[in-house]
């Protein structure tokens, strides 16, 4: 069932012309540029400016994982 599924696409991949394999190529781009600048807009690293050790993050970690919420 998943060769199958898997198949399909790569078909379809093979025979599509020179303007869809530009435009899939173009999605990829774009998908992949949103993806840098959502991770690096959005999501800081907060314990590599916070922490200079790694047993300093992992100490903060645990501590947050296992204290109970008030």
């Amino acid at each position: 069932m998943i060769k199958k599924f898997i198949n399909l696409y790569i078909e379809g991949f093979r025979n599509i012309g020179n303007t869809g394999k530009q435009l899939v190529g173009i999605l990829f781009f774009k998908i992949l540029i949103f993806f840098v600048i959502m991770k690096l807009l959005f999501f800081p690293n907060i314990l590599n400016k916070n922490y200079r050790t790694d047993a300093e993050r992992a100490d903060h970690v645990i501590e947050q994982l296992t204290t109970k919420i008030k």
